[in-house]
């Protein structure tokens, strides 16, 4: 094996936003060796999104099933792995670390975190508490390349659609050939959250969606899982304007080339949102209590919205179920914001783009 052409493998299991924040890592790890194999392992449901970062060589999945890890550790073994990066440290990406065989193996080494598994790695990257809670998720990861002298060339997190992906939304929009001067504003609402405390009310996404509608003259288009689609009836039902629902099921291509696509995407802090970032669409973030610091979108443009922490809390009458203070799954801090901040937002994202 040459010496500049190393055999990486990346260890991130889960979740769509966290996978799409490894491209820093993935781009210096090309940029440094231009000619190195990169496989990243994830869980099943988020390889697809590799297929859309240029720097990544192959895209496995861990196995699902207890009887297909054998062949799965053999396979690894005759990768002949040359650098391991573990993003996790659980016992199974550990043990998987491991059995590759490879000569350097990294993982995180956090402040207030126990360090499991050190045996299995040849080398750990201590990050502080207040370093953590200071810097973007996605800086944090770069961290991981700095035990193995590989300088930080870049910041940027990129996902390219495919063609092919492009083709098949094309018909939502009448067509791709179309320049963004030539044609009507396109803004698309994701309303969901992985957790229902931080949703945004739908009255009130309906309300910023009209003013975008009457005001700016744009299309606004919703979108949201299968699991959302009642946020979608309750968003149509309350705008006075037409919205357009896009109620059809995306693979992760489709709506990363959806994405592109538009000019401006309102959604909450979600792995969508980072989708949205790395194709390169502005985007207005809505976030309640979590560390925005952290979990901002990568990139310029983007505009994050957050009240003051801590913020005044509702009256209980006003919630749908208690508050749990100092739980950013479980506060509704995202409450906070109006329509009028957030349509401003939305405004100035699309004026500071035409400029």
């Amino acid at each position: 094996m040459r010496a500049d052409a190393p055999h990486i493998l990346v260890i991130r299991r889960r979740y769509l936003g966290d996978i799409v924040l490894l491209g820093g890592v993935l781009r210096n790890l090309r940029l440094h060796w231009p000619h190195a194999e990169i496989t990243v392992i994830t869980e099943p449901a988020y390889t697809p999104v590799l297929a859309l970062n240029p720097d990544v060589n192959h895209a496995l999945a861990f196995p699902s099933r207890l009887t297909q890890w054998p062949a799965f550790l053999r396979s690894l073994r005759r990768a002949r792995c040359t650098h391991v990066l573990d993003f996790d440290n659980t016992e199974k990406t550990a043990l998987t670390t491991r059995f590759t065989g490879a000569l350097l193996r990294v993982t995180f080494n956090r402040e207030l975190i126990p360090f499991r598994y050190p045996r299995c790695y040849t080398h750990s990257a201590r990050v502080t508490n207040a370093f953590y809670d200071s810097h973007a998720i996605a800086d944090t990861y770069l961290e991981l390349l700095k035990p193995f002298g590989i300088p930080i060339a870049t910041r940027e997190i990129r996902l390219v659609p495919r063609p092919s992906d492009l083709t098949a939304i094309a018909p939502l929009f009448g067509g791709l050939n179309r320049p963004a001067k030539s044609r009507r504003t396109r803004i698309l609402i994701h309303p969901g959250s992985r957790s229902p405390f931080r949703i945004w009310p739908p009255e009130r996404f309906a309300a910023v969606a009209d003013r975008l509608q009457d005001e700016l003259a744009a299309q606004v288009f919703l979108v949201a899982g299968p699991s959302e689609q009642a946020l979608v009836a309750a968003i149509r039902a309350h705008a006075k304007t037409h919205l357009v629902p896009l109620d059809r099921t995306f693979s992760i291509g489709q709506f990363a080339a959806l994405l592109s696509q538009c000019d401006v995407f309102l959604c909450h802090d979600s792995g969508p949102m980072h989708v949205a970032a790395a194709v390169g669409t502005p985007v207005v973030a809505l976030f309640g209590s979590q560390n925005a610091t952290i979990w901002r979108p990568s990139g310029p443009r983007h505009a994050v919205l957050q009240t003051t922490s801590p913020c005044p809390c509702f009256p209980s009458g006003e919630l749908p179920a208690p508050c749990t203070k100092n739980d950013s799954y479980r506060s509704y801090c995202v409450r906070q914001l109006d329509i009028a901040t957030v349509f401003s937002a939305v405004r100035t994202s699309l004026t500071s783009g035409k400029q």
